[in-house]
């Protein structure tokens, strides 16, 4: 039975090494084998982060952060100190490695680091929820919760007649919400990226599937609405940053799904945000792009700001090719028989050429 299922394996190895889209420069070998850990630091570095946790308004900074990406005004009106003193707590959290600063334009925001945040996570997780110094920072950061949100509502109530012509354009949102769920299936996301994430919907409908989520835009506004949006569903696992999707500031060959929703339409280089997008992706990681379908809505250009109209399935194979990656379906989601005036919204779905191979079982492998 074991020389079977060892002939059996080796077919299927020789049947997948044939395919055209894979070249063995395009394998890469994970460590399955070797499940990664907690992530480990020096002896140095760990002396270093326990010191600076390791006082009372800093730990509370901590519980702070690990709760939401926060201003320094915002951390002041929480703790009740002054800036200059909250400032230079932060500033040793993010010299220790356990916090870090992402500016927004003017603003600058502060949440646990990607690493040394692991550390201040575990801390924070032992400390009892009914604290009355972590349950009193809790209830002032509710209520910079609620403030943001009234100023996200305001934004919308000055724009809504704008969201709501765009919405009555296309077809229903239900439905393409359904199809990108589809698409993106029960795949394990471990990093899920989301270019120009706008009101942060995306965000709200992924990041439950996903252990990490990153949400990029070039609009402090709109990245203020999204940030009420994340702080309403209670995701913990979202960040967002202000960045160009012509160098979106992310880490490269980090992110299992990158999501481009209803953006390109607005760029004058879609071929280069996606070649971009592309380089986000792990090895077998997905692009999921939605647009519009090619049309011929030419009052979109002057009324709100659409420099294209549409695109058609060859113009993003074309692209997503030139990026690199392999078209993997594309999908459409057409208005219902009574809306013929609606325009139809597309989906496209492509992988990164890169496999992650696991190593061979011992028990198949060959000696040469």
């Amino acid at each position: 039975m074991a020389a079977l299922a060892t002939r059996g394996y080796k077919a299927r190895r020789r049947g997948a090494l044939r395919r055209p889209d894979i070249r063995y420069k395009h394998i890469f070998m994970s460590s399955a084998v070797n499940p990664v850990g907690p992530p480990t630091i020096g002896f140095d570095a760990l002396l270093a982060s326990l010191q600076a946790a390791g006082e009372v308004t800093r730990l509370r900074l901590i519980g702070l952060l690990s709760e939401a990406e926060l201003t320094v005004s915002e951390l002041v009106a929480i703790l009740g100190q002054s800036q200059p003193r909250v400032s230079r707590h932060l500033k040793l959290l993010v010299e220790a490695g356990l916090a870090e600063r992402q500016r927004e334009g003017a603003w600058a925001f502060y949440r646990l680091a990607d690493s040394g945040g692991a550390l201040a996570r575990a801390l924070v997780a032992r400390v009892d929820p009914a604290d009355p110094t972590f349950a009193a920072d809790r209830t002032r950061l509710a209520a910079a919760r609620e403030a943001r949100r009234k100023q996200a509502a305001a934004y919308f109530a000055e724009r809504a007649a704008d969201w709501d012509a765009i919405r009555a354009l296309h077809a229903p949102e239900s439905r393409v919400e359904t199809a990108i769920l589809a698409l993106a299936g029960d795949k394990p996301i471990r990093g899920l990226l989301d270019l120009g994430t706008g009101t942060g919907r995306m965000l709200e409908l992924l990041a439950p599937r996903a252990d990490r989520a990153v949400g990029v835009d070039m609009s402090p506004a709109m990245l203020a609405v999204a940030r009420a949006r994340i702080d309403q569903s209670g995701l913990r696992n979202v960040q967002l940053r202000q960045g160009d999707l012509y160098a979106p500031p992310v880490e490269r060959d980090s992110y299992d799904l990158v999501v481009i929703h209803q953006v390109l339409h607005f760029l004058d280089d879609p071929a280069r945000a996606l070649a971009e997008a592309a380089r986000a992706l792990r090895p077998s990681g997905r692009l999921l792009v939605v647009d519009f379908a090619a049309h011929g809505e030419e009052f979109l250009r002057e009324a709100y700001a659409h420099r294209r109209l549409g695109f058609a399935d060859e113009e993003i194979a074309g692209f997503i090719g030139d990026a690199g990656l392999a078209p993997l379906a594309a999908e459409r989601v057409a208005p219902a028989a009574g809306e013929p005036d609606k325009l139809t919204v597309a989906l496209w779905l492509a992988r990164d050429r890169r496999i992650l191979a696991d190593p061979l079982p011992k028990s198949t492998m060959e000696l040469a």
